[in-house]
């Protein structure tokens, strides 16, 4: 097995090769392929397993009575899909986890990564700092969907992942289609609010990245 993906992965970051080897030789755990579109975790599926995405790009997505689809996160090698539904109460996968190209995951049963976080202290540190790193991201989240205007909506998640990254390039996640699914507005008029903030020198808009360039006035944007 290549470790060097594991190395640099969420759970097993800071935990030397031959630790890391001796470690998953003492914990049951299995290789699954899946091909693109295929379905790793299925909504309201029992959640008893937690995977570490080795290659390819998984996204959870949220499917409406209706037929719609909100695309909540893609997921890429190296991150953890299923820890936070494994451990709840509920133990049910709130979302499909579908692949979005040819994936390879491996697999630990919930027993398994209890005994993974027994057996290894840097382990136990990175999984509880994932847990808590998605509970902060769920925070903003709401932040970000209590905002009722557009403007508002793409103001406040370039003003989180500019202060996350301490830069004024922000990255749009996927595309902009996937960027208005996420906060449940339409393509076109998220682009057309886009555009008035560029007219007014506020941002500058070229997909797919966009430049704070007033950040006082980016904020201003939150209270109109």
């Amino acid at each position: 097995m290549d470790y060097s993906v594991l190395e640099k992965s969420v759970l097993f970051s800071g935990v030397p090769t031959k630790e890391l080897r001796d470690v998953l030789g003492t914990v049951p755990h299995h290789i699954q392929c899946y091909d693109k579109g295929e379905t790793v975790f299925h909504l309201m599926e029992d959640a008893n397993r937690i995977g570490v995405i080795l290659e390819g790009r998984v996204q959870a997505q949220k499917p409406f009575p209706n037929g719609s689809q909100i695309n909540v996160s893609a997921r890429n090698p190296g991150e953890m899909i299923g820890p936070a539904a494994v451990f709840s109460k509920r133990q049910k996968y709130p979302c499909d986890v579908v692949s979005l190209e040819p994936s390879t995951v491996m697999m630990f049963r919930r027993e398994d990564v209890l005994l993974l976080l027994q057996k290894n202290l840097r382990i136990m540190k990175n999984f509880m700092a994932e847990l808590a790193t998605a509970t902060y991201m769920l925070q903003q989240r709401l932040e970000l969907l209590s905002y009722n205007g557009i403007a508002q909506k793409a103001a406040c998640f370039l003003l989180i992942q500019s202060r996350q990254s301490g830069k004024k390039v922000v990255r749009i996640p996927e595309s902009v289609s996937n960027w208005a699914l996420v906060m449940n507005v339409s393509r076109s008029s998220l682009h057309r609010e886009l555009k008035k903030l560029e007219a007014d020198g506020i941002i500058f808009y070229d997909p797919p990245a966009i430049e704070i360039l007033n950040s006082e006035a980016l904020q201003n944007v939150l209270c109109k």
